[in-house]
């Protein structure tokens, strides 16, 4: 008997008979001997729904208030299936964030969870019982309401396994698991049976929706083994672990693309001590995320910043950069929505030079721009025109030959080399 937490999306929880479907599949786990708890989302576009309702009564409606809003849709989800398990004839107990004891941080829209204290899920699973369970919010040590973001339902799944030492955590999805590339952009992306924590830590950072994540992150800090899989079969899809020597070491695992990002040009700042730290300290007391930060080589005593942010942090940072261009006397700053980011992500990269070239090659002969570049030791990531970003994917996924059935594996240890 294993102990299993599975997370189910939006999508697959989207009309009743989804639901019912769910039911089922988590009803099958549990008559298989399994102990078993669900995290469950929103249904469908109901999330978006309510986002578009909140717009028409206030345009930048308080953050609190979002929260109290966005948190409903999931508590309609939680007791539609445990009505459905209970149609099936087993027991079902559901409880939103704040009754299993989700404690979050007090940052609302996108609260980091800080513990979990889950003692309900454990007396009902003691019980017998199934365990429905809302992902998405929490609440404040002092009882506030709050959400994770787009994709808070992942790390929710993957905070409970934590919390209570589950053997797998499962989460389904409308795609049979992590691919190569986004199959609607690259249709011969492949599947990736196996991939380690920090890969897949790189990949969900540029544009990878399959997992959100902080969900990812948790999993890593906890030792959670996570299976991604498609909710609407039952073939095998991509486990997500700590790397270990069974794992294929390849040069290159994927090709991400995000489109949810704005870039910020602030032009002319003072090039002095402190003036980027005074920025961006801002920023982060805006609770604004910051990406992909470039500085101009001075000349005459001034200098432009450029930098990335999230799309849903826009009107904050707008606020926020504004009021320091005053302060600082910068000369102008302008804001770029029609961006993409396309990263290249693989932990060969490490030993095995020439990747970042091969890239920019690729890039060269699409004909697609590099706008701005960014580093780590397992990606490359380029900023580009948002209308180039499907083209580029494509480029890259086509050079690196991802497509075929055995991509290229890092054979020996290189010189030392980088990207």
């Amino acid at each position: 008997m294993a102990l299993i937490v599975q997370k189910f999306g939006g999508t697959s929880v989207g009309t009743p008979d989804r639901i019912r479907a769910v039911a089922e599949r988590i009803v099958a786990t549990h008559t298989a001997g399994n102990d078993c708890v669900a995290v469950v989302s929103a249904m469908g576009d109901v999330t978006d729904d309510l986002l578009a309702l909140a717009a028409a009564i206030n345009a930048d409606p308080p953050e609190r208030e979002m929260d109290m809003l966005l948190a409903t849709g999931e508590q309609v989800t939680i007791a539609l299936l445990a009505m459905a398990i209970h149609a099936l004839g087993h027991e079902a107990i559901s409880f939103t964030g704040a009754q299993v004891g989700i404690v979050t941080d007090a940052g609302h829209t996108k609260a980091r969870i800080q513990e979990v204290r889950a003692e309900c899920v454990k007396d009902a699973l003691a019980d017998g019982r199934i365990v429905i369970v809302a992902g998405f919010q929490g609440r404040t040590p002092e009882g506030q309401i709050t959400t994770l973001g787009r994709g808070g339902s992942d790390t929710t799944a993957v905070a409970i396994a934590a919390g209570i030492s589950a053997d797998i955590c499962e989460i389904y999805t409308d795609v049979d698991g992590v691919f190569t590339a986004d199959p609607r952009v690259v249709p011969d992306a492949r599947k990736i049976d196996l991939i380690s924590y920090d890969e897949m830590l790189e990949m969900a950072a540029t544009g990878a929706r399959v997992l959100q994540l902080r969900s990812v992150e948790f999993g890593r800090n906890h030792g959670v083994a996570i299976h991604v899989r498609s909710s609407f079969n039952d073939h095998p899809g991509t486990i997500v672990k700590e790397a270990d020597a069974s794992m294929e070491q390849a040069i290159i695992s994927g090709v991400t693309h995000d489109t949810s990002e704005a870039k910020i040009t602030i032009r002319d700042v003072p090039d002095q001590p402190g003036v980027a730290a005074q920025v961006f300290s801002a920023l982060a007391e805006a609770n604004c995320n910051v990406d992909m930060i470039v500085q101009n080589v001075s000349e005459e005593g001034a200098t432009d910043i450029s930098f990335t942010i999230p799309k849903e942090d826009l009107a904050r940072a707008k606020r926020t950069v504004e009021a320091m261009v005053e302060h600082l006397g910068a000369r102008a700053w302008s804001v770029d929505e029609s961006i993409a980011k396309v990263s290249l992500v693989g932990a060969g990269m490490k030993t095995h030079p020439g990747v970042a070239a091969q890239m920019f090659n690729a890039l060269a002969e699409a004909d697609v721009n590099i706008h701005m570049i960014s580093t780590s030791s397992i990606r490359v990531s380029c900023v580009v025109s948002g209308g180039q970003a499907e083209k580029a994917v494509r480029a890259l996924h086509a050079s690196f030959g991802l497509a075929e059935d055995e991509i290229v594996a890092e054979a020996a240890p290189a010189a030392r080399g980088g990207n």
